[in-house]
Formats: structure tokens, sequence, C-alpha cells
């Protein structure tokens, strides 16, 4: 076995120049494999951060019957007397905040955007005193400030503000249906513009104190969800346990949910890029195959003669096979060396400096909660794979070849040209 090993390593430097070419086109697939990997995995992990700090928080809080139709974000299904299961919560050690999320047309006086100048609009009522607890609002203020509590103005998002022309002092009116089923009108006035890393925030965002709201639309201390955040260690699943246990007792039947559960298309999305990297490593496969393919067949036609001699001399057909493996083995071994090392240079440089994607998702919504620069990660798991599937797929390639060494007879080898 030593001397298969000796005998493959030197044949591999006796036709240097092919195997480095073998082992730089394994490389760059592998490499390419690397960085979209990378790509992928910081992409999923900033976008669930920002999704969370800025959107859904950890974990929510609502009425089950709410939960079943929370598409029409009904009013009437929100939960009654709110404080005391905050209190509850707030007890137990979650910090939690109550939101009340409905729907509306904003009525614009500046611009006209449909023949009515209606803006069909998502409204997020917010508790001014316990909100910045559980999602990072001020910090991202770049114009203005928060609203006043009872008061009749708004924070809305940088996009939104800019698609408006609108600035602070800004006046709109909004027109919603109550819980009792009355239509109420509000004059809000922009008092804060946002700029998230979240894009869907700066999209669409607009937030309203929740006691105004609770007045206008005689919700009377009701709110559609109480919101939770979670630190990025906790484990999610057994909180919700936890959380479901607590409120399982309360006067209206509630259930708890998760940010994935609340969030459930980005976890679709997120799932498609898992399929998508699963193409990518296919054709990576094909790429070393191939590349391996071609110089086993090369090695064997320059070689016939020299096979012929080392079967008549006793060297069984198994052991010739094992040897052109090896050989595969050791090339896909160098490509991977070669591919992780530059791979991780590139790297560091796409998780410290990543790539602008800003033009793109300000025109386009992808479904990604990133606003500007797209970051890679170090992910351990994907630089494991990367190595072993240089390994594997030069070998998985090298079999047929190596089976086609041992098909011709000793003569006809012999008097090969």
């Amino acid at each position: 076995m030593k001397f298969l090993f000796v005998l493959a390593f030197r044949n591999i430097w006796r036709y240097h120049r092919r195997t480095l070419l073998t082992a730089s086109v394994i490389a760059m697939g592998l490499m390419m494999y690397f960085l979209v990997d990378s790509l992928l995995v910081g992409i999923d992990r900033e976008s669930v951060c920002n999704l969370k700090r800025y959107e859904t928080g950890s974990l929510q809080i609502m009425q089950k019957d709410y939960w079943e139709d929370r598409t029409f974000m009904p009013l009437d299904k929100a939960i009654p007397s709110v404080e005391p299961l905050l209190a509850l919560v707030r007890e137990a050690g979650y910090t939690a905040t109550g939101r009340t999320q409905f729907a509306a047309d904003m009525i614009l006086y500046q611009q006209d955007f449909d023949e009515d100048g209606n803006l069909p609009v998502q409204v997020t009522a917010i508790d001014l005193s316990t909100h910045s607890e559980v999602f990072d609002l001020e910090e991202t203020l770049i114009a203005g400030r928060l609203p006043e509590m009872g008061s009749h103005e708004m924070v809305i998002g940088s996009w939104f503000a800019e698609d408006l022309d609108a600035d602070i002092g800004y006046v709109v009116t909004l027109i919603t249906r109550g819980n009792g089923g009355f239509y109420e009108a509000m004059d809000m006035e922009i008092s804060g513009i946002v700029r998230t890393p979240n894009p869907a925030v700066n999209r669409n965002g607009i937030l309203v104190p929740i006691d105004t709201m609770s007045e206008y639309l005689a919700l009377e201390g009701m709110a559609t969800e109480i919101t939770i955040a979670l630190p990025d260690s906790a484990n999610v699943e057994l909180e919700e346990q936890k959380l479901q246990h607590l409120v399982a007792q309360w006067e209206v039947p509630l259930t708890v949910k998760s940010w994935d559960e609340v969030a459930y298309d980005h976890v679709a999305m997120i799932e498609m890029e898992k399929s998508s990297s699963s193409v990518i490593l296919f054709l990576i496969f094909l790429i070393a195959a191939v590349g391996i393919s071609n110089t086993m067949i090369m090695a064997i036609n320059e070689r016939i003669r020299e096979l012929g001699m080392m079967r008549s001399m006793g060297m069984k057909d198994g052991n010739i096979q094992l040897l052109f493996i090896i050989e595969a083995g050791a090339i896909g071994l160098i490509g991977s060396i070669i591919g992780i090392l530059i791979g991780s240079l590139a790297n560091y440089f796409l998780v410290t400096y990543g790539i602008d994607f800003g033009f793109l998702m300000r025109e386009m919504d992808l479904g990604y909660r990133i606003q500007n620069i797209f970051y890679g990660a170090w992910h351990p798991q994907g630089i494991i794979i990367t190595g072993i599937m240089g390994v594997v797929l030069s070998v998985a390639a090298a079999y047929i070849p190596a089976r086609r060494a041992t098909i011709q007879d000793i003569p006809t080898c012999l008097r090969h040209q």
C-alpha cells in the first residue's frame, strides 16, 4: 500500500502542469461554493436579526382567533386588558411591549397616487413607554423625534417619506374601521423619519401612539399582540413553550408564536436559498468530475505501455485502479487546499466590507431584511464541506477511468505506441 501512495505522488508531479491545471479548476469551483455559501449564511443571519429587531420580535402572544385571521388584522379579536398580561410576562423575566396592527387608507394632500388620492397602508400602534426596550427605533431616527404619548403624530420609514415627498410636519389622514365596526378618520402629523437596516420598515413603516389609537378605535386598553425580545443566545423554541404554559389559563385563549411562524414567508425564502446552494454544489461536482476525468483519461492513454509492463510484472488490476484513484484524490486534495486558501482570503473582504446592493434593494423588494450591504460570514461547516468534497468528487470522478486501465490485455498494452 505504501508503494502505491509513493508511486501515485510521483506520477502526479511527472505531469505537474496538467496536475496544477486540474487542481486549479477544482479550486476555482470550490472557491465559488465557499463564497456563495458564506454570502448566503451571512444574508440569512443578518436578515433574521433585522427582522426580529425591527419587525417581529422573537416571540408574539396573541388571541388564537386573531392568529387564524391575522391577514385581516381584526381588531375585535385583540387581547383585552393587555396591561395585566404584560405585567405577568414581565414578572416572568421577559422584555415585552404591546402593539396593535391595523389596515387603513391614507389620504394624501400633496400627491396624486390614485384617482381618489388614497393609499392602502398597514399601521402599527406602539406603546412608546416600552417599545424601545424590544425594538431598536430611536437610534434609527434621521429626522425629527418620536411621537409623544397621546399625540396625533407618527413616525414613517425614510423610503416611504421619499415616495410621499414628505418631511417633518407633513399631515395625512388615516381612515380605518374601528373595533365597533364604524369608520374613523384621524389627522396625523409626521414627527419623525427613521432609516433602519430593515428595508421593509423603510418602505412601508408607519408607527403611531397606541393610546391615541385606543381612543379613536375604541380598543379600551386592548392590543393585537404582545411582542417579546429574547437574547440571540436564547432557545426560542424552549421559551415559546414556557410562555405558552404561562398564559395557558388566561381569560381568553392565547397562543404564542415564534418569529419564524409569524414571518413564514421569510422562512420559505431561506429554504429556497438552501435549495439554490444545493444546485451550486451540483454544478461544482460537474466541474470537478469533468476535470478529473479528462486528466485520468489522458494519463491512461500516455501510460498504457507502462501499465502493461506493471501488469506483466504481476501488479494486480485492483492495485492499478487504486493507484489512479489515489492520484485523483491527491489532485482533489491539492485543489481543495488552494480553493480554501484563496476562498478564505476573498471571504475576509466579503465579511469585512461586503457587497453593496443598496441600489437594488431600494427599487425592488427581494424579501431580504437588509438595506444596503450584504456581508458574508465565516461558516466552519461550509469550509469542511469544501475540503471534503474536493477529495470525494475527485475520487468519484476517477473511478470509471481507473477501471478502463485494466480493460486491455497485456500484449496490446505493450505494443501501444
